[in-house]
C-alpha cells in the first residue's frame, strides 16, 4: 500500500509517493479548472459577438440594432437573464459542423419591463441570417413553456431569413413546435410579435398566431413568398415593401396592428404598450396611480356631437376626453378607420375602448371594421380587461363588394365577440344606433352591463328618410319624416323599454364610467360547459 496509516496521536502520515501524487492531481485539477473557465469565457464572448464584427456593422448600416441591443433597450437595465447561451446547432450536413456559433441565431431569456416579468426571444440576423434551426426552435419553446407556467407575457423580436435549409425537415419541425405553443398559450399569456427585419415563408405564421403584431417601417417585411417567387408564378413585378412592408400590412391587409419609425421607437413604444396588459389570464387588468380625478367634469363633450345628424365628428375627441390624462394607445389606426380600438385608463385601471368613428365612412360597420373590432374584443375578454364602447353607427355598409366579400359572416364575428365576452361591458350611445348594428355594438340584449345614451342619441331601425320611404312606399313627405324623427330620433324609445339604463349629460360620462368600473370590478359570469364554441371564422 502506498499509504500506511500510522496513528501517532491524531495525525495521519502518508508515504512520499502518495504526497507526490496528491500534489500532481491538485495541479492537474487546477489547470483543468482554469482551462474550462477560459473556454467558458471564450464561448461567452463568441456568443456576444454573434456573427462577428463585420456582420454587426452591416446590421447597423441598415439602421437596425443587433439582437442583444434590442433586448437591452426593451428591458429594464440589468434585469435580463439569458438562457442557453452555449447552445449550438447539431447539423453536420453541407459543412455546417465547421460553422458553430454559441447561442446559435436567437437570444432568449426573461427580464423586467417597468418591474414586471416578461419573457423574450430576439432573433439574430448576424448568425446564419437569423434562420431557424432545431436548436433555435428549442430555445424559443423553452421560454414559451416557462412563461405559461409562471404566467408572464412573451415577446418575440423577429428578424429572420426563415427556415435553415441545411437542416431540412428538422427546421420545419421546429416551426411546428413553436406554432403549437403559440396556440396552447393563446388566451393564457399575452403574446406580442415585433417584426424588425424579414419574416418570410412558414415563419410568418407564428406572428399571425400571436395577439399583437407590430412592424418597423422600411426595415421589416412579412410575406408568404418573396417578390422573385411571385414574379415567377404570377408574372407580377412587386418590391419587398409593396408586397409585405409595414405600410401594406397596417393599411391594406390588417396583418400588423401598428408600425413604428425605427428600432428604438418601436421598443420604447412596446414598453409603453406592455403597461396596459395583465401578466396572464389569471390576473386582473393592471391598475396604477392616476392624478386625473375620476369624477372630472368634461364640458367639451356637451358640444362634440354636431346639431346636424349628418355632420361628421371625430370619435377620438370623445375618447381622449374621458380617459386618464388623454393617454390612449390606439391599435390599427390606419386600418378600418371607421372603428377605433385601443387601450386607455380610467381612474388608473386599464380598459379596452371600441368606438365607431363617424369621421370615416360615417362610422358604418364593414368587413374590415368587424374583424378589427372582434379581434380586439376577444383579446380584452381573454385577459380580464373591461370593454367600453362608444356607439355612433348608422348600420352595416351596403353594396355588392361587401355582400360578395361576406359581410354577413364577418359582421357576425363582432356580434359573437361581444355576446361571448364576460368582462365588464359599458356602452355609451353618442348619436346613431341604427338597425342590426345597434344590436351588435354591445347592446343590452348582448348582456351589456351598463348602457347609457346621450341626449343626442337616436335608436331606430334606420334613418328617417329611408324608413318613411319604405313605410309609405316611396310617397313619404317631409312632414312624415319629421314625425318619424320625433318618435325615434331621440333616446326615449330605448329608455322607456329599459334598453338603456340612463340618459346622461355627456360631460358626466367619465364620472359615470369610473363609478361603473368600480361597481363591476367584482363581476362573475359563468359560461356553459363545452369543449369550445364554433364562432363564424
Amino acid at each position: 500500500m502506498l499509504c500506511s496509516r500510522l496513528l501517532t496521536g491524531s495525525k495521519l502520515r502518508c508515504s512520499p509517493g502518495v504526497v507526490t501524487m496528491v500534489k500532481y492531481c491538485s495541479t492537474m485539477g487546477a489547470q483543468q479548472t482554469l482551462k474550462v473557465k477560459k473556454q467558458i469565457e471564450d464561448k461567452r464572448q463568441a456568443a456576444l459577438m454573434g456573427g462577428g464584427q463585420k456582420r454587426l456593422d452591416a446590421q447597423h448600416k441598415k439602421g437596425k440594432l443587433t439582437a442583444r441591443e434590442r433586448i437591452n433597450v426593451l428591458m429594464d437595465p440589468g434585469t435580463f437573464v439569458e438562457y442557453d447561451m452555449f447552445m449550438e446547432h447539431t447539423c453536420s450536413d453541407f459543412g455546417m459542423e465547421k460553422e458553430k456559433i454559441p447561442s446559435d441565431s436567437v437570444v432568449t431569456g426573461h427580464g423586467l419591463i417597468d418591474g414586471r416579468r416578461t419573457y423574450v426571444f430576439s432573433q439574430d440576423f448576424t448568425v446564419f441570417g437569423g434562420s431557424l434551426s432545431m436548436a433555435h426552435a428549442k430555445k424559443i419553446c423553452k421560454i414559451m413553456d416557462q412563461a405559461t407556467l409562471v404566467g408572464a407575457p412573451v415577446i418575440g423580436l423577429n428578424d429572420s431569413g426563415g427556415a435553415r435549409i441545411q437542416e431540412g425537415v428538422e427546421s420545419l419541425a421546429g416551426y411546428a413546435d413553436i406554432f403549437y405553443r403559440n396556440v396552447a398559450s393563446s388566451g393564457v399569456v399575452p403574446q406580442i410579435s415585433m417584426i424588425m427585419g424579414p419574416c418570410a415563408g412558414g415563419a410568418v405564421y407564428s406572428p399571425a398566431l400571436t395577439d399583437w403584431t407590430f412592424m418597423v417601417k422600411d426595415t421589416s417585411y412579412l410575406f408568404i413568398t418573396g417578390p422573385d417567387v411571385v414574379k415567377t408564378v404570377t408574372g407580377e413585378s412587386v418590391t419587398q415593401e409593396e408586397l409585405g412592408g409595414a405600410k401594406t400590412h397596417t393599411t391594406l391587409s390588417g396583418v400588423a396592428h401598428k408600425s413604428f419609425e425605427n428600432d428604438i421607437d418601436a421598443l420604447l413604444q412596446l414598453r409603453t404598450f406592455m403597461g396596459y396588459l395583465p401578466q396572464s389570464n389569471r390576473d386582473s387588468a393592471p391598475v396604477r396611480v392616476s392624478d386625473d380625478p375620476w369624477d372630472r367634469y368634461v364640458p367639451g363633450l356637451n358640444t362634440v356631437v354636431p346639431l346636424e345628424s349628418t355632420t361628421a365628428y371625430d370619435m377620438m375627441d370623445v375618447i381622449l376626453g374621458v380617459v386618464d390624462e388623454r393617454e390612449f394607445f390606439e391599435l390599427m389606426p390606419l386600418y378600418a378607420k371607421n372603428i377605433v380600438t385601443g387601450f386607455g385608463r380610467m381612474a388608473g385601471r386599464t380598459v379596452g375602448i371600441v368606438g365607431n368613428n363617424p369621421k370615416h365612412a360615417a362610422g358604418c360597420l364593414d368587413i374590415n371594421a368587424s374583424i378589427k373590432g372582434a379581434r380586439f374584443v376577444r383579446f380584452c375578454d381573454a385577459f380580464n380587461i373591461p370593454i367600453i364602447t362608444f356607439e355612433d353607427v348608422p348600420g352595416f355598409l351596403p353594396g355588392t363588394a361587401q355582400e360578395y366579400g361576406g359581410i354577413i359572416r364577418h359582421g357576425a364575428k363582432l356580434l359573437y365577440a361581444y355576446a361571448e365576452a364576460t368582462v365588464p361591458k359599458i356602452t355609451v350611445i353618442t348619436r346613431k344606433a341604427y338597425g342590426g348594428a345597434y344590436d351588435v355594438m354591445s347592446s343590452k340584449h348582448l348582456k351589456g352591463d351598463t348602457n347609457y345614451a346621450w341626449p343626442t342619441a337616436e335608436v331606430a331601425v334606420m334613418g328617417a328618410k329611408g324608413a318613411v320611404s319604405i313605410i309609405f312606399r316611396g310617397k313619404g313627405s317631409e312632414e312624415q319624416e319629421a314625425e318619424y324623427v320625433d318618435k325615434f330620433g331621440n333616446p326615449f324609445p330605448a329608455a322607456v323599454r329599459g334598453y338603456v339604463d340612463d340618459i346622461i349629460e355627456p360631460a358626466t360620462t367619465r364620472k359615470r364610467i369610473c363609478e361603473d368600473l368600480e361597481l363591476l370590478s367584482t363581476k362573475k359570469a359563468d359560461k356553459p360547459d363545452r369543449k369550445h364554441a364554433n364562432m363564424p371564422l
